[in-house]
This record gives structure tokens, sequence and C-alpha cells, in this order.
């Protein structure tokens, strides 16, 4: 196995609590936070993550409250850690959303695609800590102004809506965090614990993973849509909606979304996700759109989330440890 490929094991069972603001406002023993995919992040998933040290994370985008609902009761009988729910604004049909959220007893929400004015406040009304999902200094900065305990920064290459004016996480992270004094998490090309480490020395003290929590064992996608990311190069995925109408997005590479992504389909792609269960749940790839982000390319095994999280922070602590005595001085 390669050095790029290879696998850090952590010694002597979990590795220490990372002490930082994420850690103590989130009440985790490790900042990393899996993101709020619609119809995946549920409770399979986010229980898995919670009980390895993370935070699982509920959503709320796929606009089925009562199922949501039943998954926030789960959660409570799979897990007894802390977990959070997200408020994807762009699909959000419940105009009680918050109510909603506040009703679940749950203590951290994260909010995306839309106005960090729309529900912060309300929110932290109700005692929650909120964080708003970025992709730019702009929409950091207005996020802080409406009151945010904190951020989701989001570079292009991660899979899901993107903006359309997508910009890399090594140039974005930086940047937010050079401007703020709230917590960052980084999203966007998080896969290990060596981009857990980048991240950090970026300005961030936490990470979001995306595609590689879809590719775990506990997700509960089609295995075909996992294989489809352990057979991915770090160039199959494409970027798609650009010019709109609705957000951008950033998928696998199939048949379908090849040719949407020199051809859009009139109307956007968002309606491609009218048969999006045939593809995540019944294995379909060319039924929906796979959402994806370029870290693809780096996963060739589905593995336990204990495990990514376990080896993650492994990592991280022997990266800034060799990185400390390679570079360091005395």
């Amino acid at each position: 196995m390669t050095p790029q490929r290879r696998r850090v094991r952590a010694k002597g069972g979990r590795a220490p609590m990372i002490n930082n603001r994420i850690t103590a406002m989130l009440g985790v023993q490790y900042p990393i936070v899996q993101a709020p995919m619609g119809w995946i992040a549920r409770a399979q998933l986010a229980s898995a993550v919670s009980n390895a040290g993370g935070l699982g994370i509920i959503e709320t985008s796929s606009g089925q409250l009562d199922e949501v609902r039943g998954e926030i009761k789960k959660m409570r009988e799979l897990t007894d850690k802390p977990f959070g729910v997200n408020i994807a604004q762009a699909f959000v049909r419940d105009p009680d959303i918050v109510s909603f959220v506040v009703d679940q007893g749950v203590k951290f929400v994260t909010t995306s695609a839309g106005d960090p004015n729309k529900y912060c406040s309300a929110l932290k009304e109700a005692g929650l800590t909120v964080f708003h999902v970025v992709p730019s200094l702009a929409a950091a900065l207005k996020a802080i102004e409406a009151g945010v305990d904190g951020l989701v920064v989001e570079g292009g290459e991660g899979g899901g809506f993107k903006n359309s004016r997508d910009v890399a996480t090594m140039v974005l992270l930086p940047l937010v965090c050079s401007k703020v004094k709230v917590p960052v998490i980084a999203a966007g090309g998080m896969v290990d614990g060596r981009t857990m480490a980048a991240a950090f020395a970026l300005g961030a003290e936490g990470i979001q993973m995306g595609t590689r929590m879809v590719s775990a064992a506990e997700s509960p996608v089609h295995q075909n849509w996992k294989d489809a990311i352990l057979g991915a190069k770090e160039t199959d995925t494409v970027f798609l909606n650009r010019f709109g109408p609705g957000p951008a997005l950033r998928a696998l590479r199939t048949e379908k979304t090849t040719v949407m992504e020199k051809d859009p389909p009139e109307g956007g792609a968002m309606g491609e996700f009218r048969n999006a269960l045939a593809l995540y749940f019944g294995g379909d790839m060319e039924a929906s759109i796979a959402l994806s982000g370029q870290v693809a390319g780096r996963i060739d095994a589905v593995r336990p989330v204990a495990e990514i999280i376990a080896e993650t922070v492994a990592e991280f602590h022997e990266t800034c440890a060799d990185l400390g005595a390679r570079y360091g001085k005395a």
C-alpha cells in the first residue's frame, strides 16, 4: 500500500479527546461532523458517527418531517451521545420548521442553502447552538452579522449543492478564518487525518465529512452507489447547473450527468431528483444524480464509521507530530 493509501491504526482504543471550541460547544470527543445529506443522514448513519465520538446530523432536506421525527426518536434509542439537525432552507416546506427542530430537543443545528437571518435568531432564542454553512467570504460575514455561533466553510470540491461560483477549500478556508473569530468547521475535501490536519493548519477547528460517510458501512445507500465511489478517480465528478436555475451541484460522473454537464436539462438539474430514491436505495445509478465530492477519488474501501473516525484522529495526531518533528523549532 502506498503512503497515500496507508491506514493508520488507533493504538490502545480510542484516541484522547481533542479539546477545542468545537468539541466544547458540541459536547463531542472529536470535532468530526457528518454532513446532512438528504434521505441519507438518518439514524442508522448518524448514530454510528455520534457513538464513535463525532457528531451525527439528521437531515430535514427530504421534507419528510414525520419520518425525520421518527429518525430522531430512533437516534435516542441508538445513542446517548450528542447529535444535531440540519435545516436546508431552500428545501423547507414547513413554515414551522424552527418549532419542529426545537420540539425535538436537540441542542445543535446547522442551517444552509439560504439567508442566515431567516432562522438564526429564533433558534438561538430557543437555546440552540447555530452554525451556518457558507461558500464564500461574503456569506460568512453575513452569517456573523446574523449572530451565528460558528461556521461550516464549504469548498467547491465537496459534493452536493454548491455556490455557482465555487471556491476551493484551500483558498476559501484560510480567507474566512482570517476574517472571523467564531469557530470554523471545514467541509469539502475532508476524508482522513491528513486533510483534517491541513484544515486545522488553515484555521479550522473541526471538519465535516460527506462523501466519506456516504461510502461507510452504515450508510443506507445502495451498494451500487458505494461501488461507484470506490471506483471513481479524482476527476470523476461533474459540476452541474452552474448557470441555474436553482443551485449548482457536484455529483459523480455517470452517463446521465456527463450529458447534463454539457447540455443541461430545460428547467435545470433539480427535476432529476424526482427519481432520487431509485438511485439512493434502488441502485439505478442513471435514475437520478449521485451527489459526491472529489474525494471519491481517494476512497478505496467501505469501512465502518468507527474505523473511519478512529483512523482519522490517529492520522491527524501522527501528521501533526510528524510536521512538528520535521519543521518545528525548539
